[in-house]
């Protein structure tokens, strides 16, 4: 018995088989042009924070490198956990991405549960921007250092305060981190935004606060407030006046700052690796590096794998300070 293949479905499979090909190139295409329509980067705090500022300045590298609209959106509350979320219930297809910092890798320590999978939901791309964390206080602040300052809060139990963008951010770890390297003792005051609680600094609300050097670089050089101290292993160039945590008395508090990129699990690897390629060649240039010593930050990248085994090792440190603490999560 000799066998004749159905003509009709033949060719039917055929078609099936070069529609599959032209999707596939199709995909190929897309990602190959990534960007092909304007990005968006949602930046989980209010407007004028470190995290907004730093992102704003690689947005706008980011459109002229690559002709393509690349703008932020603030969708603060929550300890960033409502703009994060929305990211995270994004496509998967590299036009909507989260900006953050190392509060990202604090968050497992503030809430109970999280609106989306912590662990899978959103990809890191890359990490970039490292700034250094600063003791600020007002202009007229009595506190010359931080010596003084630590001294005070021993004397007089309960009469200092110190503002965050609030509870379980960065700068509140990192100054109950400081309080353990430091012996600082200090009352907790919770804004709404890092922008928020400098205006309270500079209104006499609170005493002082730990902000990334990027937040604070204007208030500095407008002459209303003053740092005490600096992390990292040298002075900043920016601020060569201030002495680092080791030379304030503090040698065990390292805390550095950073900004980082996150995309929605699914996005294709291509475009992970256009966006990574595209953030280096950013942080590379020489306006960009400018930019960085203008506000006290190193404009070094972390990419990929590299980023992810950073957020690990951060979120160690960050469990760590919150078992001393016994941070009651939400």
């Amino acid at each position: 018995m000799n066998f004749k293949p159905n003509r009709p479905l033949a060719l039917a499979g055929q078609a099936l088989a070069a529609t599959v090909l032209i999707v596939a190139a199709a995909a190929v295409q897309a990602q190959a042009a990534y960007p092909a329509k304007p990005v968006k980067i949602v930046v989980p705090y209010p407007p004028g924070g470190a995290v907004d500022q730093v992102t704003r300045r690689i947005a706008q590298k980011l459109t002229e490198q690559t002709g393509q609209s690349f703008f932020v959106e603030n969708k603060a509350g929550a300890t960033g956990t409502i703009g994060a979320m929305q990211v995270a219930r994004s496509p998967g297809d590299g036009y909507t991405l989260l900006a953050n910092d190392t509060t990202y890798s604090i968050l497992p320590q503030v809430f109970k549960k999280l609106p989306w999978d912590y662990a899978q939901d959103l990809v890191p791309v890359a990490g970039f921007n490292f700034a250094p964390t600063a003791v600020v206080v007002a202009a007229n602040s009595p506190f010359k250092t931080l010596g003084d300052m630590v001294a005070y809060s021993q004397a007089h139990p309960g009469k200092l305060n110190y503002g965050t963008g609030g509870a379980g951010t960065m700068p509140h770890f990192a100054t109950v981190a400081l309080e353990g390297a430091s012996g600082l003792k200090a009352t907790h005051v919770p804004f709404k935004g890092a922008g928020e609680a400098t205006l309270a600094l500079l209104g006499g609300t609170i005493d002082f606060q730990i902000a990334s050097t990027p937040g604070v670089m204007g208030q500095v050089r407008g002459g209303k407030v003053r740092l005490l101290a600096v992390s990292g292993e040298q002075r900043l160039k920016a601020l060569p006046n201030v002495p680092t945590f080791a030379q304030a008395g503090a040698p065990g508090y390292k805390v550095v700052n950073f900004t980082g990129l996150w995309a929605p699990k699914g996005t294709p690897e291509a475009v992970l690796e256009t966006l990574r390629k595209e953030v280096v060649k950013a942080m590379a240039s020489a306006d960009v590096q400018a930019f960085a010593d203008d506000l006290g930050a190193v404009p070094g990248v972390v990419s990929g794998p590299a980023f992810a085994d950073k957020l690990k090792a951060d979120a160690q440190l960050w469990e760590a300070v919150a078992a001393k603490v016994g941070v009651e999560k939400q």
